[in-house]
C-alpha cells in the first residue's frame, strides 16, 4: 500500500512559501504522494443565507493543477495526485491540456482524481449545469482518454463536439490514470466500469465493504478485473499515533492500494508543524 499525504489547502492555501516547502519535505520522508482537493470559488454565508457547506468565500484553496506545476519542479519521485478535480464545472478540453502539461513537467507523476462536487453556487459562476452534472462527467472520462492519446480527435457525443482537434504536447502517461471519488450507489458503479482507481468517502467498516462490492461487480460486468481497480483510503491525524497505526492498518486488510495521511482540522498552525506530525506518522509506520 502506498502512503501519502493531504496538502492542508484550508491553512496553508495563502502561504505560497509552505507549498515548496512541504512539498520537498514529505519527499524527503517517503511518502509516495501528495493529494490537493479542489474549490475554484467559495460561496458567500451572507448572501446564501443558511449556508451549511464545509467551506465558504474565506477558506483558501490552491488550484491543484497550478500548484503542481510548481511542485512538478521541485520534487522529484512524488505522485501528483488531485482527489478531486470537479471536472463537470470545468471544460473538458483545458482540463486535457492542463493535466498533460502537469504530467508532462512532472515526468509522468499525474494521477487525475475526479468528482461531481456539491457546491451548486460553483457550478452557476463557472457557467456549468449542476443537475446533469454525472451524466457529463462520463463523456467528459471519454474525451479526456482520447486527447491525452490521439493526435487528433473527432467526438460527436450529447455535450461535446470535437472535429479533427488535438493537444500538443501529449501527457508521458497516456493516458493519465484517471481515479474517481464517490459517496453514492451511482458515483461507486461508474467507478468500476470507467475508473483506474477510486476515493471512498466510508472509512474501512460496513460501509465500504458494501461499497467495494459494488465497485467490484461493476468492474466484472464490464469485462475488467476488479483487482486492477485500485482504492485509496484516508487517515486524518487527531494526535494519537497508535490510532493512526490502527486505521492504516484496517484499510490495508480492506485491500485498500493507496492511503493518504490528512492534518487538516487537527490544530496545527504551521508547515512546521503539520510536518512534524507527517514525521512522526512515517517513522511509525516504517517510511523512508
Amino acid at each position: 500500500m502506498r502512503i501519502g499525504v493531504v496538502f492542508p489547502q484550508t491553512e496553508l492555501g495563502g502561504d505560497p512559501g509552505a507549498v515548496r516547502a512541504y512539498g520537498e519535505r514529505v519527499e524527503e520522508l517517503g511518502y509516495a504522494h501528495v493529494l490537493a482537493y479542489d474549490h475554484v470559488l467559495g460561496a458567500d454565508p451572507a448572501v446564501h443565507e443558511g449556508w451549511s457547506g464545509p467551506y465558504d468565500v474565506d477558506t483558501t484553496f490552491h488550484e491543484p493543477l497550478v500548484m503542481f506545476g510548481y511542485l512538478a519542479a521541485v520534487t522529484t519521485t512524488l505522485e501528483l495526485v488531485t482527489g478531486v478535480i470537479i471536472l463537470p464545472q470545468r471544460q473538458t478540453a483545458l482540463v486535457a491540456k492542463q493535466a498533460a502539461e502537469v504530467d508532462l513537467l512532472s515526468g509522468g507523476r499525474l494521477r487525475f482524481g475526479i468528482g461531481l462536487g456539491w457546491n451548486a453556487v460553483e457550478y452557476e459562476a463557472l457557467g456549468e449545469t449542476f443537475g446533469n452534472r454525472g451524466r457529463r462527467s462520463e463523456e467528459q472520462i471519454a474525451v479526456l482518454r482520447q486527447l491525452w492519446t490521439q493526435r487528433s480527435v473527432s467526438f460527436d457525443g450529447r455535450h461535446h463536439r470535437l472535429t479533427g482537434a488535438g493537444i500538443a504536447p501529449l501527457p508521458v502517461q497516456r493516458p493519465i490514470p484517471l481515479w474517481i471519488g464517490a459517496a453514492a450507489a451511482r458515483g461507486y458503479e461508474r467507478a468500476g466500469r470507467l475508473a483506474d482507481g477510486w476515493f471512498p468517502m466510508h472509512p474501512p467498516g460496513p460501509a465500504l465493504d458494501e461499497a467495494k462490492a459494488i465497485v467490484d461487480a461493476a468492474a466484472r460486468d464490464a469485462g475488467r478485473d476488479p483487482s486492477e481497480v485500485g482504492m485509496e483510503g484516508r487517515v486524518s491525524w487527531r494526535g494519537d499515533l497508535g490510532r493512526i497505526a490502527d486505521d492504516i492498518r484496517g484499510w490495508s486488510e480492506r485491500g485498500a492500494t493507496h492511503l493518504s495521511v490528512n492534518t487538516m482540522g487537527a490544530g496545527l498552525r504551521t508547515v512546521d508543524d503539520h510536518l512534524a506530525v507527517l514525521g512522526a506518522v512515517a517513522d511509525s509506520v516504517g517510511l523512508g
